[in-house]
């Protein structure tokens, strides 16, 4: 079975919650309303699902079970010397411990 990419479904769901936003601020927006049922309907079509709050409901446990993949993946034992944490040249940045900061 093929599953949707889970950037495109966090995405979806986050314009989904934007636009809903927008359609509760101002009802009578038929713009906004429209914009609003096309992510709606795409994100029923991506899920597989007849209503949105289905694909909703769907799309939240989609993103639960999948483990997210590093944009960055950790340095390793092979990292070249002088880049690895604790060198000289670099400190530790305190909101993210484990990681090296340039000085």
């Amino acid at each position: 079975m093929l599953l949707p990419d889970r950037h495109l479904v966090a995405d979806l769901l986050a314009r989904y919650r934007a636009w809903e936003r927008l359609v509760l601020a101002d009802p009578l927006d038929e713009t906004t309303r429209r914009r609003f049922e096309d992510v709606a309907y795409t994100l029923c079509v991506l899920m597989g699902q007849r209503t949105a709050r289905e694909a909703i409901w769907q799309a939240e446990a989609y993103l639960r079970r999948i483990r997210p993949v590093p944009l960055f993946p950790e340095r390793t034992e092979s990292a070249a010397p002088g880049l690895r944490d604790g060198a000289p040249g670099f400190r530790e940045e305190a909101s993210r411990p484990g990681r090296a900061v340039p000085d």
